[in-house]
């Protein structure tokens, strides 16, 4: 996709990557559907497997738009997904019900091979508040119907809305068994607030199955490991009951990844912001996401904002491509000056900016921040030293998350809620503008869901919960197991619970709920269910 050598002289010459080198040929990926229709590829192809391996999904909705997915790809974890070099056209429908009989919208799209014949369709014109159904055909083959919903109109106050979030899903170390819960629930919204993936060596800690190939570097690496996680049929079956806001931390590209500073000194800046591009276009394209997230070389925004009606707001961020390096390290380290420098950033100016403006502007009762990493201030006893702190959440950058809990409680943002993923723990956590100083007000309400099966099994009790309860009072719950959070949210009330399978390395686990809290509405203060 990229012309490699010409990068790397750009950064030879110019003493580091021009990224308009970049976006002219990541650019060129946003007029591939409309040259192919130019084209006007047969439609009347005839397939000796199904093409969707891959199921279908559904994302970003609005009040009266969808974005509905699909991906050709006969043989999904093969170069090329075993499609022909050449366009094909897709032809889509969305109905009223789920026999497909009154169907309200239809259109064909085209799968392109630079986009891996991903498929990603806007409908626009839908009706705001209510439940739909879809399905795409391609030549003599036609995929499964899944459903989708539209958020209420912006005026409008819904009397609940019933969502899960979830994160970290490594294939090799458990089963994906909470997403057939997930599908049981009915619910209106799922939110992945990344790792989606996992970027790691087939056999790295691996226990119940094993990804394809070394650690993944290039496109067709990344467009692989992203096939095969979509292989599984819990995950297709979560996929294509509800529509999915989706946000990426740092293994679908690399571990700990910050801006554009490699982890490790050897690596050159040009392969690492390839290595990026490759990573940002594969998770475009194996996502339901709006055409304006596709990505421009390595450069991808994802910060977007939704609303259910003025019931809740969501501000979806991403903390992974602007931060500044992590300091003193990835690690646990003490909260000295390194870590309270004001120049330390998670968001980015831009998306600093752009959150302060969405959370001044919003008129719903609830407002969401749906993101990667813990924003409570947890220490962690240490025997050589003070508590220390995770250097790659938000501690690391204590100076701009104190800056935003001061500018909720300036600004009075009505009942601030924060969900996180990214740790493989669940936590419940009370936020202050600084967690250390229990006596101050709590500002907001974080709730943190464990890895949905990162890690393998966890404990209920983990080491050391004692220690971590008695020096951090912002903390009201800690769990080790895995599974999701499930939220249900009505003008008065916020409830969470939180649900946990008994085994995910072997199928057939049980998911149960461990424990539930509630925060009512005006009020941060949580309270066990």
């Amino acid at each position: 996709m990229f012309d490699l050598g010409r990068i790397r002289e750009a950064v030879k010459y110019e003493g580091g990557v021009s990224r308009r080198l970049f976006v002219a040929y990541g650019g060129a990926l946003a007029a591939l559907p409309t040259l192919a229709r130019a084209s006007q590829s047969d439609a009347n192809m005839s397939f000796s497997s199904n093409p969707f391996t891959l199921g279908v999904a559904s994302g970003d909705p609005g009040a009266q738009q969808v974005v509905l997915w699909t991906r050709l790809a006969p043989s999904p974890t093969e170069p090329g997904g075993g499609m022909p070099n050449r366009v094909v056209s897709v032809n889509w429908e969305i109905a009223t019900d789920d026999s497909m009989r009154s169907v309200v919208a239809k259109g064909t799209e085209f799968a392109t091979p630079p986009l891996a014949h991903s498929v990603h369709v806007e409908v626009n014109g839908l009706e705001p508040g209510r439940w739909y159904w879809y399905r795409f055909h391609v030549g003599d083959a036609e995929s499964p119907i899944g459903r989708t919903r539209t958020m209420p109109a912006r005026n409008a106050l819904p009397g609940e809305l019933r969502f899960a979030f979830t994160s970290c899903q490594n294939y090799e170390q458990g089963l994906f068994t909470a997403y057939e819960h997930m599908v049981e629930q009915e619910l209106d919204l799922v939110f992945h607030l990344g790792d989606y993936i996992y970027e790691y060596e087939a056999g790295r800690g691996g226990k119940v199955r094993t990804h394809i190939g070394n650690e993944i570097n290039s496109l067709d690496d990344y467009r692989i490991r992203h096939s095969q996680y979509r292989t599984d049929p819990l995950l297709q079956a979560a996929h294509a009951r509800c529509p999915w806001f989706l946000t990426f931390d740092d293994h679908e590209f690399d571990n700990n990844c910050a801006a554009d500073i490699s982890e490790e000194p050897h690596i050159d800046p040009a392969d690492y912001l390839i290595r990026r591009a490759n990573a940002y276009q594969a998770y475009y394209e194996m996502m339901p996401l709006p055409r304006r997230c596709l990505p421009q070389g390595p450069d991808m925004r994802l910060f977007r904002r939704a609303s259910f009606g003025r019931l809740a707001d969501f501000m979806v961020l991403d903390t992974r491509q602007y931060r500044t390096d992590q300091p003193n390290g990835d690690g646990k380290k003490p909260l000295n000056q390194s870590a309270l420098l004001r120049t330390n950033t998670l968001l980015g100016a831009k998306q600093k900016n752009w959150l302060s403006r969405g959370l001044v502007s919003s008129q719903s009762l609830w407002n969401v921040l749906a993101q990667q990493v813990m924003m409570g201030m947890v220490g962690f006893p240490n025997q050589d030293s003070p508590l220390v702190y995770s250097m790659d959440q938000w501690p690391g950058y204590a100076s701009e998350r104190m800056e935003l809990m001061q500018f909720m409680a300036d600004r009075r943002v009505p009942n601030p809620v924060v969900l996180t993923g990214d740790i493989h723990s669940n936590w419940v956590n009370e936020l202050r503008v600084d967690d250390r100083r229990p006596e101050t007000n709590v500002i907001a309400t974080e709730f943190v869901a464990t890895s949905l099966s990162s890690g393998g099994n966890g404990p209920e009790n983990p080491a050391g919960l004692g220690e971590i309860l008695a020096h951090n009072p912002c903390v009201k719950f800690h769990n080790g197991e895995r599974g999701y959070v499930s939220c249900t949210v009505t003008p008065e009330q916020w409830r969470a619970d939180y649900l946990v399978v008994d085994d995910v390395l072997k199928p057939g686990g049980k998911v149960f709920p461990r424990a539930s809290f509630v925060v009512e509405s005006g009020n941060p203060i949580v309270h066990k269910a």
